[in-house]
């Protein structure tokens, strides 16, 4: 097997037509069926369904795609590595975030050290928690900027930023009538409630209310903090989330609250692989990100 089998496979799959993946490949039809047949009877089994004007993934084909794409990029990645190397300091830094915070944060970084380093280029990828980390897991990103809580094994880690939970509802919620710039817990118990979809948000919500003796009302999990405003606006609940999910108000529809009594807080963190070796560039954007961190710290304990 080679890459170039892959990169046919993969051509393939974008197109859902031979023919049109040929062209594409500028090569004739005939060899590449041809090919993708020889991966087939390699790999023991057929990668695709095909019909008389149709052309699906199997589900063998389904799981060897993603395998085949993590394959690629890791190709790539590693001519860049190298030529890197004899090149001086350039090349593309490869960076997922969550939302929230983390753009702001990813934004920062690159555009300090864009000014020593104008030539680096960057590559970011957007998710969840769970899906950034395992990018960074599988070598598909150099490092990443998280929320916690998550799985710190096979990890570097640091603290980037804190941020507190906030209420947001519409200006028609009966929350709206108090002018308290926060929120009591407490008070949010009888209203249905709109939270982040990962998994581990709907524990940790549910742990705060506990001592409460409260089962909180979970109307929707949502996950993106922009869907979760649009049905603030719509007056369908009360959505708890980091307060860079303030950055969306537009307006005066929707209110933010500060949750109190007591309060709580998350932690944005870096982490980059312990296992996967650091092209030179990554491996300078995040010393440089370490020391903007360093520096931040000495600065509030001043």
């Amino acid at each position: 097997m080679e890459l170039r089998h892959l990169r046919y496979f993969l051509t393939v799959c974008e197109e859902m037509n031979f023919t049109k993946a040929a062209d594409k490949l500028m090569i004739a039809q005939p060899p590449l069926s041809r090919q993708i047949k020889d991966l087939e009877d390699e790999l023991g089994t057929p990668l695709f369904i095909r019909g008389h004007h149709s052309l699906r993934l199997t589900d063998e084909g389904i799981r060897f795609r993603t395998y085949a794409n993590r394959i690629i990029t890791l190709a790539d990645r590693s001519v860049e590595d190298i030529r890197e190397m004899s090149s001086g300091l350039q090349g593309t830094v490869y960076i997922a975030e969550v939302e929230g915070k983390a753009p702001r944060l990813t934004s920062s970084f690159i555009a300090s050290f864009s000014e020593e380093f104008p030539e680096v280029q960057y590559n970011i990828w957007n998710g969840n928690s769970d899906e950034v980390t395992q990018r960074v897991r599988n070598g598909l990103a150099d490092l990443a900027i998280i929320m916690e809580p998550y799985d710190p094994q096979g990890l570097h880690s640091a603290p980037v930023f804190r941020e507190h939970w906030v209420a947001m509802f519409s200006s028609e919620h009966p929350l709206a009538k108090t002018r308290s710039a926060t929120v009591p817990l407490k008070s949010l118990a009888e209203h249905d409630l709109i939270i982040p979809s990962r998994g581990s948000r709907l524990q940790e919500i549910s742990d705060w209310f506990a001592p409460l003796g409260i089962t909180p009302k979970v109307r929707a999990r949502i996950s993106n903090a922009t869907t979760a405003y649009e049905l603030c606006v719509q007056n369908v609940g009360v959505a708890i989330y980091p307060a860079a999910a303030g950055d969306l108000i537009n307006g005066d529809n929707v209110m933010i609250r500060k949750i109190t009594n007591p309060e709580f807080m998350t932690t944005y963190v870096l982490i980059y692989s312990d296992s996967h070796p650091l092209s030179p560039v990554a491996d300078k954007f995040i010393e440089h990100i370490m020391k903007l961190i360093n520096a931040s710290e000495q600065g509030d304990a001043q």
